[in-house]
């Protein structure tokens, strides 16, 4: 949980730092408040963490100043259940 909350917190502080606008940024603060609440909540669901995930990935993923930050909070999501098949 520790590693998920930290790398999530990182995260939605080089977003907020970010000084470039595009059309999901609201998609990815949304879904970083959505994991932090899971996180905060104990033994949080996987199908929704890898979903939040998704979201956020969509969302920021053309941001490449944002690739480090979401590669973490990627692999704080594989420890609660391993990589997903046919990913890193």
């Amino acid at each position: 949980m520790t590693e998920l909350r930290s790398a999530v917190s990182r995260l939605r502080r080089e977003l907020a730092a970010h000084p470039g606008e595009f059309a999901d940024r609201s998609i990815a603060e949304e879904q970083l408040a959505a994991l932090d609440a899971l996180a905060v909540g104990g033994s949080p669901e996987i199908p929704r963490l890898r979903r939040s995930l998704l979201l956020i990935a969509g969302a920021i993923g053309s941001v490449s100043a944002l690739s480090p930050g979401l590669s973490e909070v990627r692999r704080a999501i594989d420890l609660f259940g391993g990589a997903v098949r046919g990913q890193g």
